[in-house]
C-alpha cells in the first residue's frame, strides 16, 4: 500500500501570520515539518498543500514537493482532501504544518494502525503530564482537546469514543478538581485515512457536535464511522502563538539550517 503525508499550509494565521515562512532558526518552519515527515519510514511521499505562492515557492526552493489548492478551503482537512485527489496513494496522513518536532516514529505508528485495523481514520493520543492539574496544557484547558477512549484492541490501541474541549469524564467525587491528570488523554491532531474515507469525510456536512465543539473529528463519529487511537508517550509541542515559536527557536537554536 502506498502512503502519502500531506501537510496543509496557509499563510494567513490569526495568532501568528506568515507562520510557515518564519525562519529565525535559519530555515522556514514548513521545512522543519517537511523534514520530520520525510524521516517517517512508512511514508512513500510527502507533499505540502497550500494556496499561497510564497509557500509553494519556498518548498520548491528547498527541494520539497508542493501542490496548489483552492484558497476557499476553510479547514486543513479540506485542503488535504483536494491535494489527495492528485496523489497516487492508498493511505493519506494529514500532518499539520505547525508540528516541526513531531516524532517520525509516531507517524509510522499511525500509518501502521491504519493499515492493520482499517478503520475510517486513525489518530494519536497521549496522557496529560501528571503535574498538569490546572491551567494551560492541563485537562481543564479548553484549547487542549481531550479524547475519551473505549474498547481496547491491543495494548495502547483503542476505539475513540468522543473528543471534547471540556473535562471528560467529569471528576464528580473531586467536585470538578482533577486529581490525576495522566488519567486523561490529550488528542494529538494528526490523522491517517484511506483515500476513500478522506474523500467521504471532506464531502460530509458538519453536524451538531462538530459545530458546538469546533472539532472536525466529531464529524466522523456523527457519520457513524470508527476512529481508532494509538497511545503514545508524549505530544510534540505545536506552534500556535509567537511565544510557541520563540520557545521552538530556543530549543532548536538559531542557524539550524
Amino acid at each position: 500500500m502506498k502512503t502519502a503525508i500531506v501537510i496543509p499550509s496557509r499563510y494567513a494565521s490569526t495568532r501568528l501570520p506568515g507562520k510557515p515562512l518564519l525562519a529565525e532558526t535559519g530555515q522556514p518552519l514548513i521545512r522543519h515539518v517537511y523534514e520530520q515527515a520525510v524521516c517517517a519510514k512508512k511514508a512513500d511521499k510527502v507533499v505540502v498543500a497550500t494556496d499561497d505562492a510564497r509557500i509553494f515557492d519556498i518548498v520548491a526552493e528547498f527541494g520539497g514537493d508542493a501542490v496548489m489548492t483552492d484558497s476557499a478551503h476553510e479547514t486543513g482537512s479540506a485542503r488535504v482532501a483536494e491535494a489527495a485527489e492528485k496523489i497516487d496513494a492508498d493511505i493519506i496522513v494529514n500532518l499539520q504544518g505547525d508540528e516541526p518536532e513531531i516524532d517520525p516514529a509516531h507517524i509510522d505508528r499511525l500509518i501502521d494502525m491504519q493499515v492493520r485495523f482499517k478503520p475510517f481514520a486513525s489518530t494519536l493520543v497521549c496522557p496529560f503530564p501528571s503535574e498538569a492539574k490546572k491551567g494551560a496544557g492541563s485537562p481543564d484547558d479548553s484549547s487542549a482537546v481531550k479524547a475519551v477512549l473505549g474498547a481496547q484492541f491491543e495494548p495502547d490501541v483503542f476505539e475513540a469514543r468522543y473528543f471534547t474541549r471540556n473535562i471528560c469524564p467529569w471528576p464528580r467525587d473531586e467536585f470538578g478538581e482533577i486529581a490525576t491528570p495522566s488519567d486523561y488523554f490529550l488528542h494529538v491532531g494528526v490523522y491517517a485515512f484511506s483515500k476513500y474515507s478522506l474523500a467521504a469525510f471532506a464531502k460530509a456536512p458538519s453536524g451538531v457536535l462538530e459545530r458546538a465543539e469546533r472539532l472536525e473529528q466529531l464529524r466522523i463519529l456523527e457519520m457513524g464511522e470508527r476512529i481508532i487511537a494509538g497511545v503514545i508517550d508524549r505530544a510534540a509541542p505545536g506552534i500556535d502563538t509567537p511565544e510557541d515559536y520563540r520557545l521552538f527557536v530556543a530549543r532548536v537554536g538559531k542557524g539550524a539550517a
